[in-house]
């Protein structure tokens, strides 16, 4: 498979979604590339650069303006030309997820827990917790209980206070006894995350970029632009499983957890096709300034180091 063959085989992938969900693609191209050069980009480099996965100018348009309305993006106009970019919130949202999704391995757990308690919310504003929460790892015990493996989670200050929801909830740290066994905490682990469907999910994304990775170590040219559409296409799918998944630590998984393969499967093609994307974004896309900006430093922390 040569590396064009294997970039169109992922494009056309995706292409095949249906629905196609292009605000959560833009979310992905605005946390993985631009918040890391300058964090404000044209609106027509995005178009361009999205065409190739089957985004459309008009569908594109109408995304970026339900970001908007979502506090995820904000407009500014310089002419005629509109550029975009993060909101403070929404660049908390994602930095709270990128954690996560570029984390260096699996997390060290001390035994304690944080519990999330909101008997007294609406439904709506239950649900909207839920969610939130499992952008950051949390489990669900009941309907109004939460759980993390960490005492003070990171991030849970923050999203209840975005949330408005700060006053409305009890927030506990707990410690697991030392009489409780192994096999205890595994069944909580089962009954409060989705364990089953999100190995499955996994297996199948090892299946879609394993040989990705493998004609990448056997080609001998990729294009920037290849380059950046690959790195896109993997941190998309990995996300979307991982923003589903635990913080679980490795004793509380079961054997051989997939997921820590896939975690090692995205590190590897990210720093396979890493500085070739860096330079298509850095030539390719524009700001109200000129082109984008070198990425910050902690781009390079991402996955342990760079």
């Amino acid at each position: 498979m040569s590396r064009t063959r294997a970039v169109n085989t992922l494009l056309r992938d995706f292409q095949g979604q249906r629905p196609l969900r292009g605000g959560s693609l833009i979310i992905t191209v605005f946390g993985d590339s631009i918040s890391q050069h300058g964090n404000d980009v044209w609106l027509g480099s995005i178009i361009a650069a999205l065409a190739p996965f089957g985004l459309n100018s008009r569908l594109i348009r109408t995304a970026v303006h339900r970001l908007v309305q979502e506090d995820w993006l904000t407009a500014r106009m310089v002419g005629r030309r509109a550029y975009y970019s993060f909101t403070p919130a929404g660049l908390r949202r994602y930095e709270k997820a990128a954690l996560r999704i570029y984390a260096a391995g699996p997390p060290q757990w001390d035994s304690g827990w944080t519990l999330v308690i909101a008997s007294d919310l609406r439904d709506e504003e239950r649900e909207r917790l839920r969610k939130e929460l499992s952008w950051l790892g949390y489990g669900q015990i009941s309907g109004g209980v939460m759980l993390h493996p960490g005492v003070t989670a990171r991030g849970l200050d923050e999203t209840l206070q975005d949330l408005g929801l700060a006053n409305d909830v009890v927030v506990m740290d707990a410690r697991t006894s030392a009489s409780c066994s192994d096999s205890a905490l595994r069944q909580l682990a089962v009954q409060s995350w989705p364990l089953q469907e999100l190995a499955l999910r996994y297996e199948r994304f090892l299946a879609k970029f394993r040989p990705v990775l493998k004609s990448l170590r056997s080609a001998t040219s990729v294009s920037g632009e290849e380059a950046f559409q690959l790195r896109t296409l993997v941190i998309h799918e990995y996300r979307r499983i991982l923003l589903r998944d635990s913080d679980l630590p490795t004793q509380l998984l079961p054997a051989n957890w997939v997921g820590h393969a896939a975690l090692e499967l995205v590190s590897n093609i990210y720093r396979q096709v890493g500085p070739l994307a860096e330079t298509y974004l850095e030539e390719s896309m524009e700001t109200a300034a000129g082109t984008l900006p070198a990425a910050i430093a902690s781009y390079k922390h991402r996955f342990g180091g760079l």
